[in-house]
């Protein structure tokens, strides 16, 4: 598009080049050229700012998901930095109890010791016990008394060794269940801190497998917003040139329309010319008539009775131009609907660069003034529908008029037309609610900004 859109317009520009500078002719093709030129512009710039746009909402939608994954990667940092507090925690108190395994450890291994002297001592007793016989019966001891005495001390005796007996017994089974009871206790307590670590362990293996994902996820939409970024900019260069071509156009346009404006200056100058040179010759004919009709006068008075009296010859009545005086004309008859400025369409307010003229369809439209036709284009053109632009050069100054919604156009690209000529017919095209002329005029060339536009009824009466 671009390579072609250079080459329309160094074509446009030697097109240009090759009329001569204020001929008495205008060439069409220069004038279409341009505005084909100006509209394939438009349309590829039309198309980068909508690539431009799409970039702009892909490059918010991967700066959200970055948000998003950055915030995700926040928590996961939040719930690694707990969980690796809650692991060195578990691993202190591993450490703990490890310790206090170590210390049970120990208690375990005098509980063994004193266990062990206790099965010793009553294995001996037990020794003790099958030498004397087999058994000994405390009864048989304490019959076996000599005396009271002796009874009382073999009593006192025998409760001692049953004492010791017993209390030897309740040791043995205490210290076993306390060492069974212990033992039971270290082994839970310690299965369980490292089941606790090994779950944390895995927990924050997990949490950092996944903060991960999300730094590679992350790289990637930096990536992706960084490729998104250089498409955009490459865009925006490319739309940069098209605009600057675009207003090299628009000189080129503009630079046509003056040349046309000037050509109309020329044949206005010729007109008052050519118009100075037929009153000289009809008032130098009108002098020799008066003359011939003196002398002619004068023979038949020397050759006649004189009259008394005469009557004067009736005055000629002047034909009614079918345009106005002056250098501007009305375009069209009809209704006036609609002013120049603000005013309300729809309900909604607007600003109307123009006047609008109601009428039937084909209603004749004539040009405002003399000039040359700068645009004549059929279809919507922005909602103007088929419409004609014309260029004027009145006493020195430049002024374009615009006649839209037209129902047919009747001239062409660079025609010149005099004021009155008609032009094309009244019509409902474009953007219009019943048939009318929508009628603009600007001081100075035409600008799509309509910066210029002026009341129409400064210059044309309606």
């Amino acid at each position: 598009m671009k390579k072609s859109l250079w080459s329309l317009s160094i074509a446009t520009a030697l097109l240009i080049g090759s009329v001569p500078a204020y001929s008495g002719t205008v060439s069409a093709e220069s004038i279409n050229s341009l505005e084909n030129e100006q509209n394939n512009i438009k349309k590829e710039r039309e198309e980068i700012n909508g690539e431009i746009n799409s970039k702009d909402s892909n490059i918010d939608k991967v700066i959200d998901r970055q948000s998003e994954v950055t915030s995700q990667i926040k928590e996961l940092d939040s719930k690694i930095k707990s969980t690796t507090a809650e692991i060195e925690t578990v691993s202190e108190e591993i450490d703990s109890t490890t310790a206090h395994i170590e210390k049970l450890r120990e208690e375990i291994e005098v509980l063994k010791q004193k266990i062990e002297e206790r099965t010793l001592l009553l294995e001996e007793r037990a020794r003790a016990i099958q030498m004397s016989g087999g058994s000994v019966s405390y009864m048989d001891v304490l019959l076996g008394a000599e005396s009271f005495g002796d009874f009382i001390d073999r009593f006192s005796a025998v409760n001692t060794l049953v004492e010791a007996d017993r209390k030897i017994m309740e040791e043995q089974h205490r210290d076993q269940k306390s060492l069974e009871q212990k033992e039971a206790e270290v082994k839970e307590e310690l299965a369980a801190l490292e089941d606790k670590k090994a779950n944390l362990d895995n927990l924050k293996a997990e949490l950092d497998g996944q903060k991960e994902e999300k730094k590679s996820l992350m790289a990637e939409l930096e990536a992706e917003q960084g490729k998104l970024e250089k498409e955009k900019s490459e865009l925006e260069v490319k739309d940069s040139e098209l605009k600057d071509l675009s207003a090299d156009v628009e000189s080129k346009i503009i630079a046509e329309q003056e040349r046309l404006a000037e050509l109309a200056r020329q044949k206005e100058l010729e007109r008052q010319a050519e118009e100075k040179r037929q009153q000289e010759a009809a008032a130098a004919e009108a002098a020799a008539a008066e003359e011939a009709a003196a002398a002619k006068q004068a023979s038949a008075s020397a050759s006649a009775p004189k009259q008394t009296s005469s009557s004067p010859a009736p005055a000629k009545q002047a034909a009614k131009p079918a345009t106005s005086a002056g250098a501007w004309t009305t375009p069209a008859f009809g209704t006036i609907t609609t002013e120049f400025g603000y005013d309300v369409l729809n309900g909604q307010s607007r600003y109307h660069y123009g006047m609008d003229v109601a009428a039937g369809v084909g209603t004749s439209i004539v040009s405002a003034a003399s000039g040359y036709v700068f645009q004549a284009k059929s279809g919507e053109n922005g909602g103007y529908g088929n419409m004609i632009m014309i260029t004027h050069n009145i006493d020195g100054k430049t002024y374009t008029t615009v006649y839209a919604h037209l129902s047919s156009i009747s001239v062409s690209n660079g025609q010149y037309v005099e004021k009155g000529q008609y032009i094309g017919g009244m019509g409902d095209t474009g953007f219009s609610f019943g048939s009318h002329l929508h009628f603009e005029l600007h001081e100075g060339a035409w600008n799509g900004a309509k910066s210029n536009a002026v009341n129409p009824r400064k210059y044309v009466s309606f």
